[in-house]
């Protein structure tokens, strides 16, 4: 007599062709938030002159939808865990697409402000339930592909943000560029509502108050501090203070999570045994290093393509397409190399594959051609898209049912407050480099400043002042100031390996699971008591 252990599929099983017409609901949803991020800098310049907004304000616009996304990162998957992925989806969907129109419509400042925190709250529902769908409705083994496809539509919002929005500015009212979020929006909430399975957690988690405001004023006090020193400086007193104090309240946040976990009951907001797992701990860790790396390229190359070599933001959103091209031809197939050569091999080739394509780029010069930059440009995506689509799911396999929602917003909070530091950092290298290398000498107090802002500043000076050699030495120093860093950002990339190859676990693919006929699961599901058991002779 053969024992045989029937596991019934759970309540959020879906088939195989549904659940990836399911995920091509979220890639849109992805691609939507990603676009509205970048389409907003091509679009500033002319929000200044139609909201009469002030320079502070235009940071802010940028600021505060940030500040608002790292905020609600944990506080969205723990609602997604308590009352159900697909209806705190659904409501994000929602309310972007609602923020959206009313950024379209907004005739003041503070109106449009009021629009750009709607859709950061909705934003970071999406993101985070976006991917905490990809644990529940994928397999272990499938999750680096669906991994993948969600990283591919991220990245891809960087080029078609400019593209769209320098195309619809040029030609069309400004409120265009937000309310084209719409139709993508009301496709993907169509899309979830008929393909993704509803779930949540079995034993709904209670609301941990001190967790919720002790991880958001953390948060958004790190990222504020952030944002501050890459446009102050990282001697700013205000910025290191911001600094300082989120990294304190982050503390206090995991030593109460801390003592919440051990105590008999406890319910924390994450809970901090989610960390016993190193493949998950370094799997988040790993996930951010290929984004501070590529911030060498997504920093400094829109404006090496629009302040040296002149084209416009719609020109440049099309130079980028390479690094796209380079990025889904790594992270698509990352599944399969994943099942040849283990997530630790796959990971460290990505940062190495990427450090490369980095170096390279940090030959380029004032002249160089566009197929050597495309060139480079594809290597390094195809770098970045293994290395994060392997460190991702390196992270999500370890994650149950149970906490995909909390387990997906530790990702995606680590993963959104790389951003503003990866900037900070990185310009602050170009600046150097660029104000190090220019030569202001002979200019006005007031004409020198202008062009030590940016390389756009002494490209307006050196027009202004009909001086060719000025030109020539503002372009050489930016380029400089780009090289530096691309070494930089290479540097990290190798960090990265590093730390692939020293901590990542070797084993961290699952265990095959086998199928029966009328697809039950055979064999044991860590973490789910049999429903049933069968005898059979």
């Amino acid at each position: 007599m053969t024992i045989i252990l029937a596991v019934p599929p759970p309540a959020s099983a879906v088939t195989v062709t549904k659940k990836w017409w399911a995920l091509g609901a979220l890639v849109l949803a992805v691609l939507a938030v990603g676009v509205d991020g970048t389409v907003l800098s091509v679009a500033l310049p002319t929000l200044s002159k139609a909201l009469h907004a002030s320079e502070p304000d235009l940071e802010w616009f940028s600021s505060g939808y940030f500040l608002v996304l790292a905020a609600a990162m944990l506080p969205a998957g723990l609602l997604g865990d308590r009352y159900g992925r697909k209806k705190v989806l659904v409501v994000s969907l929602a309310l972007f697409g609602t923020g959206s129109v009313a950024c379209a419509y907004s005739t003041s400042v503070a109106e449009f402000m009021a629009a750009r925190v709607l859709v950061g709250l909705a934003g970071a529902g999406l993101i985070v339930m976006a991917l905490s769908a990809v644990t529940v409705m994928f397999t272990k083994a499938e999750r680096p592909k669906a991994v993948g496809l969600m990283s591919a539509a991220t990245f891809l919002a960087f080029p078609i943000g400019p593209i769209l929005g320098g195309w619809l500015l040029t030609n069309y009212w400004w409120g265009w560029v937000f309310l084209l979020n719409v139709p993508v929006i009301a496709l993907g909430l169509v899309a979830v509502v008929a393909l993704m399975p509803e779930s949540r957690a079995a034993e709904r988690p209670s609301l941990d108050v001190v967790g919720v405001v002790a991880s958001a004023a953390g948060l958004v006090a790190v990222t504020y501090g952030l944002i501050k020193a890459g446009q102050d400086g990282w001697g700013d007193p205000g910025a290191l203070a911001l600094i300082a104090a989120g990294l304190v309240l982050l503390v206090v946040f995991f030593a109460w999570e801390r003592r919440l976990t051990r105590q008999p009951g406890g319910q924390p907001l994450v809970d901090v045994n989610l960390f016993a797992s190193a493949s998950f701990t370094w799997g988040v860790v790993l996930a951010v290093v290929p984004v501070l790396a590529m911030l060498g390229i997504l920093f400094t190359m829109p404006q090496y393509f629009q302040g040296v070599l002149g084209t416009s933001a719609m020109g440049s959103g099309v130079r980028l397409l390479p690094l796209v091209a380079g990025l889904m031809i790594g992270a698509l197939p990352a599944a399969k190399v994943v099942q040849v050569v283990g997530a630790k091999v796959a990971v460290t080739a990505g940062f190495v594959l990427l450090a490369i394509g980095l170096f390279v780029g940090a030959l380029t010069s004032v002249g160089s051609s566009g197929l050597f930059v495309a060139s480079w440009m594809v290597v390094a995506g195809m770098g970045t898209g293994i290395a994060m689509a392997t460190a991702m799911s390196a992270a999500l396999v370890q994650l149950s049912e149970e906490k995909s929602g909390v387990g997906a917003a530790v990702l995606q909070a680590v993963n959104k407050t790389g951003g503003p530091f990866g900037i900070a950092v990185l310009g602050s290298v170009l600046s150097a480099g660029y104000l190090g290398r220019v030569d202001l000498s002979g200019l006005s107090p007031a004409a020198a400043a202008a062009a030590r802002q940016s390389v756009f500043g002494g490209v307006a000076v050196a027009r202004k002042t009909h001086s060719a050699l000025l030109l020539k030495s503002v372009d050489g120093a930016f380029v400089h100031g780009m090289d530096l860093a691309l070494v930089v950002s290479a540097g990290i990339a190798i960090v990265g390996a590093v730390l692939t190859v020293i901590f990542l676990p070797k084993v961290n693919a699952p265990a095959k699971e086998t199928v029966k006929p009328g697809g039950h699961k055979v064999g044991e599901v860590v973490g789910r008591r049999p429903a049933a058991v069968g005898h059979a002779a």
